[in-house]
């Protein structure tokens, strides 16, 4: 952690004897949650979770004629993590969150490189994660082209982690590339894109195709044995599409999946479809209507029709209780999401926004039951001069189905499943100028 500091105090020292843009500015992010069925059916007897967390980065960006650079530290910090006087965080959350030049070839082509968000339309299926307090990076390649409606990226990654190698200390091998990191969340071994997005005066349309390996492994004896078990990889190829004549909108995404998940467990006929609309009443009201529909798995042994949308900010869809697809559900029932909602400026600097989702499942529970309950989220936005605050609430009603989905009987579970949530927001602006 010293190194890393020291290292960007000298960056900022040489920065001011070049000639460019150079901007360091920060982010201050306490959020404190009351969990009471956030996530999951909350037991009667379980006593419900309260903790507060801080994100805190430092950025620095540096732009030239040629290039841009950026440089992004990250702590996570969860307060009373750490006994008094104790030398070293428990967590060991410290770490580089971006750190990517994009340098410029000429004729609208760059290519950016290194430790980076990756975020596209409305991060359905890549997105950066931003409510999480560690957010989600890639470390990859990418070959970018783009004019004034038109877009291509080619992005490339892969992965190793030397540290997991008995007896590595030199950050290389000399024979095999098993990827040892734990292929939780889809992580994945390597992988390539293509993204193309073009825009009209009222339309946009964009394609996503994407492949990702993932490395196989075996268990004996309560450990992971990844040599010689080889890799599997899955396809997800899909569009968004978004059609915005005025004060009425459509959003649409298809996405399908093919190929295989880690271990060989084959992907067949697994999609994504989802459709919204919105319309703005006045300057202060805008109203939303839409559903969505994620295959779920009824395939027979060693198959799976069940979606995952891997990359994807997946705690802005589905309800902010993240009951589905966020660390869970990569292999159930599928889901569909019936949803309206309402945002209202209540004046210049605040804001109250309202969702109603009923959900069910795209299959059958073992029971025969399908319906799964209905969520209610409501977020309060407030800006200061110079930071902001939020504030939020969500409740669950459950149903029959959710019970089972979630294995606790209703008998045994907590009269009401709620979350409620504060978040202060500040982004202070250090540096921002040419330096000479």
């Amino acid at each position: 952690m010293k190194k890393q500091i020291i290292f960007l105090l000298l960056v900022i020292t040489a920065l001011q004897y070049t000639h460019a843009q150079f901007i360091l500015d920060g982010e201050f992010r306490p959020r404190t949650e009351y969990r009471h069925g956030f996530g999951s059916i909350m037991p009667d007897q379980a006593e419900p979770g309260y903790s507060i967390s801080t994100r805190a980065r430092l950025n620095a960006a540096y732009k030239t004629e040629t290039y841009s650079f950026y440089l992004s530290f990250q702590d996570v910090l969860t307060w009373g993590e750490n006994r008094q006087i104790k030398p070293v965080d428990s967590n060991n959350s410290f770490a580089i969150f971006q750190a990517w030049a994009n340098i410029k070839l000429g004729s609208g082509f760059s290519t950016k490189l290194g430790r980076q968000i990756i975020s596209y339309d409305d991060q359905r299926i890549m997105g950066g994660l931003d409510w999480a307090q560690q957010g989600r990076n890639h470390d990859a390649a990418l070959i970018q082209f783009k004019n004034e409606s038109f877009m291509l990226d080619l992005g490339l990654a892969f992965n190793q982690d030397f540290d997991d190698i008995p007896g590595n200390v030199s950050g290389f091998v000399n024979t095999g590339n098993e990827y040892t990191e734990d292929p939780g969340f889809f992580t994945y071994k390597a992988m390539q894109y293509v993204y193309l997005k073009k825009e009209w005066s009222t339309f946009k349309a964009s394609l996503l195709a994407l492949n990702n390996i993932f490395q196989n492994f075996e268990t004996e004896n309560g450990a992971r044995i990844y040599n010689g078990f080889g890799t599997s990889s899955l396809q997800t190829i899909g569009t968004h599409l978004e059609f915005t004549p005025g004060k009425f909108g459509l959003t649409g995404n298809a996405f399908f999946q093919t190929g295989d998940r880690v271990n060989k467990l084959a992907v067949k006929g697994a999609f994504l479809l989802g459709l919204d609309a919105s319309f703005k009443i006045s300057d202060g009201i805008g109203l939303g209507a839409g559903i969505e529909v994620i295959s779920g798995n009824d395939a027979d042994a060693g198959e799976t029709r069940a979606f995952f949308p891997l990359y994807g900010t997946n705690h802005k869809f589905n309800g902010f209780m993240d009951y589905f697809y966020v660390g869970n559900h990569a292999n159930s029932i599928g889901l569909v999401d019936v949803h309206v909602s309402a945002n209202f400026k209540l004046n210049d600097s605040s804001s109250l926004f309202v969702k109603v989702l009923n959900f069910s499942g795209e299959q059958d529970l073992p029971s025969g039951e399908k319906s799964l309950g209905t969520e209610l989220d409501l977020v309060y936005s407030k800006s200061f001069k110079g930071f902001g605050l939020k504030l939020g609430y969500s409740q669950m009603f459950a149903r029959d189905g959710m019970y089972e989905l979630k294995g606790v009987p209703e008998d045994d579970a907590a009269s009401a499943q709620n979350w409620a949530w504060a978040m202060l927001i500040m982004k202070p602006k250090f540096l921002n100028g040419s330096t000479n």
